[in-house]
């Protein structure tokens, strides 16, 4: 029995598909972090998936599917993009939340070279 060779293997439909199926489950890693908000894990994670996207970019550039395989490949595509939607949308709501604590640390910033006096920081009394 022949065994197809490396290249023949990497150039299939169904390593595509398989591909897909692998890129869905690290979005769902991502999604999984921004949920746990591991932003270090996220970045690396991202890193990944740019690079396995530009692989796969390449990869099919050249392979015909089949009507079942194109269905298959369309159907993980719209679950690795609500993925990457509701990533991004999480991103913009931190990124705010960041503008806004940066925006308390420099106006308390301004009071404390303004009045010497550093601002209290929470209700209590020492």
């Amino acid at each position: 029995m022949k065994r197809p060779n490396d290249q023949t293997r990497l150039n299939s439909p169904e390593w595509l598909l398989a591909a897909y199926a692998k890129l869905l489950q690290r979005t769902s890693r991502m999604l999984a972090c921004v949920d746990e908000k591991d932003w270090f894990t996220l970045v690396e994670e991202q890193s990944c998936y740019v690079i396995e996207v530009e692989f796969l970019s390449r990869a099919e550039a050249n392979l015909a599917l089949s009507g079942a395989q194109k269905e298959r490949k369309a159907a993980l595509l719209e679950q690795i993009i609500e993925q990457v939607m509701e990533i991004r949308s999480s991103l913009l709501a931190r990124r705010e939340e960041l503008r806004r604590q940066i925006d308390v640390s420099q106006r308390k910033r301004d009071l404390v070279r303004s009045y010497g006096v550093p601002p209290l920081l929470d209700n209590k009394s020492p």
